[in-house]
């Protein structure tokens, strides 16, 4: 039986539920991507390529139950994800184990449908730029037709058959040819049966749709569409993120979003600019020297912290991460992690950029509010803005004040610093 990874209970509706479900394979290695972990879950333009391919299922006209098919050590990750991407309908979402080839994952989804589902969509996670129009179409043809139903591209390119010498035999008549793309919708009873056939005769096939043709059952085409490709090399990669951040990505995708809105609108696209903010509160240590803003302090108190409890430094890193959506500077570095104990503020500040460049951004700017008694920071204001902007790789600005005797800071008992990145798409 498959592994289900169930969200909640009220995914478990009535026979009377969506009659379409939607199986998303994210099982695969992705080793020709050279990301090192599964494709499905690479960052793509802030989000994962799995997150990208929900997307559209999300825009749909009518519910559907979705299930996603990805490694076992990937099952919480990728609940994650989905529940982000279903936002309120996430009790339309189960998450299964993959089995050892693309079948087996495949029956692993095919197990986990709801019973009143006839109809079912299966989906290649790394097709993510696929628009919602053209899964519209393939369940509007599965529904008239009752047939296999595949989504297709003429070839443009001259076709040769060639020998085992690579001797050119014949040109293959193009017009004759499809370039098959996913989601591939199938009567659910059908398919299940053709996978069995396929299982017993130990077959295999590039796509679903050859198991279900093979079995004796029609399949017809519908149009599919250039942003339906399929992200398997780092150049396929590059390509999609340039689609997804740049200013022609309207034209290049203008049917991925069902809004309703004239064919004239522009569709809404992720924006090359993001900000973000952090904030860190340090208190003053018995003992010790003050490291602040990049900055060592002598004669001053220290800042107490697992690390050198530099708040100006610890802020930004926040700020940084939070633009890029990368999460905090607590999951990347825990205060249980002996690691870091003691560590400068340039250690994290360092790393931060590192993940914020692997994931495409530059920095644009930095701007930080140090709130606090001590030190007198005037005089050396330039000098922190200068070191912290080589950390970053960015114009950093640093204005102090204090709270006219107010509160924590006011009563000199520690600082607290606010900082605010802008960072760009590069």
């Amino acid at each position: 039986m498959a592994a289900i990874y169930e969200p909640s209970a009220a995914a478990e509706t009535s026979l009377d539920g969506p009659a379409v479900g939607v199986i998303v394979v994210a099982a695969g290695s992705g080793t020709r991507l050279g990301a090192g972990i599964p494709k499905a879950f690479v960052s793509l333009a802030g989000s994962t390529v799995l997150e990208h391919a929900l997307a559209p299922v999300f825009r749909l006209r009518e519910p559907v139950q979705l299930v996603l098919v990805v490694p076992a050590d990937r099952v919480g990750e990728a609940e994650t994800i989905g529940r982000r991407a279903a936002g309120r309908a996430s009790d339309h979402l189960r998450v299964v184990v993959g089995g050892g080839t693309r079948q087996e994952s495949v029956l692993n989804g095919l197990a986990a449908l709801w019973p009143g589902v006839r109809t079912v969509l299966v989906h290649d996670a790394a097709r993510a730029l696929t628009p919602t129009a053209q899964f519209e179409r393939v369940i509007e043809a599965a529904a008239r037709t009752g047939w296999g139903v595949v989504p297709a591209l003429p070839v443009t390119d001259t076709i040769k058959q060639v020998d085992a010498s690579a001797v050119v035999e014949r040109t293959i008549d193009r017009a004759e040819l499809r370039a098959v793309q996913t989601p591939q919708a199938f009567p659910r009873d059908a398919l299940v049966a053709a996978f069995r056939v396929a299982a017993e005769r130990l077959a295999a096939a590039t796509d679903d749709a050859a198991l279900y043709a093979d079995a004796g059952h029609p399949v017809v085409t519908v149009e599919g569409s250039e942003a339906a490709f399929k992200i398997t090399t780092p150049w396929d990669a590059q390509r999609a993120e340039r689609l997804l951040t740049a200013p022609a990505a309207a034209d290049a995708l203008a049917d991925r979003a069902d809004t309703g809105l004239p064919s004239s609108s522009p569709t809404p696209q992720p924006g090359r600019i993001r900000t973000g903010i952090g904030i860190d509160v340090h208190a003053f240590a018995e003992a010790g020297e003050l490291h602040l803003a990049g900055l060592s302090w002598p004669g001053e108190r220290a800042l107490a912290g697992h690390s050198d409890g530099d708040a100006v430094a610890h802020a930004i890193v926040d700020a940084l991460l939070s633009a890029a959506g990368l999460g905090d500077i607590g999951s990347m570095f825990g205060t249980d992690d002996p690691r870091f104990a003691g560590a400068r503020g340039s250690v994290f500040l360092e790393a931060a950029v590192e993940r914020l460049r692997a994931a495409g951004y530059e920095v644009v700017n930095v701007a930080v509010q140090l709130v606090g008694n001590r030190p007198r920071f005037a005089p050396r204001r330039l000098e922190a803005e200068s070191v912290l902007g080589a950390l970053v790789g960015g114009p950093v600005s640093i204005a102090a004040t204090t709270t006219d005797s107010l509160g924590f800071t006011g009563r000199g008992e520690g600082v607290t610093a606010v900082a605010t990145a802008l960072i760009e798409r590069r």
